[in-house]
């Protein structure tokens, strides 16, 4: 069986497309949160989720978005988050709202006589902990945990670590790596074996899009220099890329 892992595509629908077709054919779907936020054209992304995911759970950015809550803080993420949640907030309708409300925190199922352990970012910490390819930091997050493979998203960067008698798969973000990477991330588990993939995607067409939603220009420059250097923005070209308080 071939299992497609996805995680954070953060309502950037050109690099979900080139996903779903690199992808095929797959047999099951198993996504891990973020859905939505930083992008401007979630609707699809949704849609296709919803259709195609065999097991869905939540992210932070999902909660933020249907609990509607107003993003602080002033680093450029958060203030990319700002400008675009009210769009979502708006132009998500209230079926497919219900339907980030309700993913699951987590899951724990089986898929061709594996067992999976879904979480966006830690066990200790569903929704909003970090924690990279740190071997000790995620044996002492595994303890309570019975699963041949535990499969994470949040980072937006790709691993695979054995822990144990476990592997923590991050198939690393399909809508907005940071890695260095621009190409869209996803993983492969087929037979037990896991794969760790890249593919390009259309990158202009996601800032097309994005200028059509009527965006403030700055959001647009520094959505295009997110996405073309894989997210290695030094603190100085952030800054330079945002606008005044």
């Amino acid at each position: 069986m071939r299992i497609l892992v996805l995680a954070d595509i953060h309502s950037n629908w050109p690099a979900l497309q080139a996903v779903a077709e690199a992808a095929q054919p797959f047999d099951a779907c198993l996504f891990l949160g973020d859905l939505v936020d930083y992008g401007t054209d979630p609707v699809p992304c949704i849609t296709w989720v919803k259709r195609w995911a065999t097991v869905a759970i939540r992210g932070n950015h999902d909660h933020a978005v249907a609990q509607r809550v107003i993003p602080r803080g002033n680093s450029g993420l958060r203030r990319l988050a700002a400008a675009t949640r009210p769009m979502h907030w708006d132009g998500i309708d209230p079926a497919r709202t219900k339907y980030l409300a309700r993913l699951p925190i987590s899951r724990q199922v089986n898929v061709d006589d594996h067992s999976f352990h879904l979480v966006h970012a830690t066990p200790r910490d569903p929704l909003d902990e970090y924690l990279l390819d740190d071997l000790e930091g995620w044996r002492a997050r595994l303890q309570n945990i019975d699963a041949n493979f535990v499969c994470v998203g949040h980072s937006h960067v790709q691993f695979d670590l054995t822990v144990d008698d476990r592997r923590v798969i991050n198939p690393g973000s399909v809508g907005q790596p940071r890695d260095g990477d621009s190409r869209a991330a996803y993983a492969i588990i087929s037979d037990g074996e896991v794969s760790l993939e890249r593919v390009e995607y259309d990158i202009e067409a996601t800032l097309a899009q994005m200028r059509t939603t009527g965006v403030e220009d700055w959001v647009v420059a520094f959505s295009e220099q997110l996405l073309r250097s894989g997210g290695k923005l030094t603190r100085e070209e952030i800054d330079e890329l945002m606008p005044p308080e």
